[in-house]
């Protein structure tokens, strides 16, 4: 995967996934943008990290939504546990990285998929 297609890539699949649990306002687009700023810089330094690019925009999206936001995205498998909590990146670092249950363990979907779950 090039630098430019790694990083297009990953804006799109977590807009999409912001999308999905209507947060995709201007301020959090532009959260996107920094990290994807930030990760081109990562990724010329490291080419063949480009394959790891997608997972580490949604997790840079992720802590940055945390300090301003709150958690995101919450975890629909455990919504009856009354312990609200944020689904995590897994590989933290590779490719094919998909929104995991930090708590049981469950895969709920790729990232730029979670649409698929939300029903959105």
């Amino acid at each position: 995967m090039d630098l430019e297609h790694a990083l297009h890539a990953a804006r799109a699949l977590v807009i999409a996934d912001l999308a999905s649990a209507e947060v995709a306002d201007a301020d959090v687009v532009s959260l996107v943008e920094d990290a994807v700023t930030h990760r081109r810089w990562w990724v010329e330094q490291w080419p063949e990290g480009a394959g790891f690019v997608i997972g580490l925009v949604a997790q840079d999206v992720q802590d940055s939504l945390l300090e301003r936001y709150g958690r995101w995205p919450l975890c629909p498998v455990c919504t009856e546990s009354g312990d609200p909590h944020a689904l995590d990146v897994e590989p933290e670092l590779g490719t094919d990285p998909h929104w995991v249950c930090p708590k049981t363990a469950v895969s709920v979907s790729a990232v730029g998929k979670l649409g698929t779950v939300l029903g959105k």
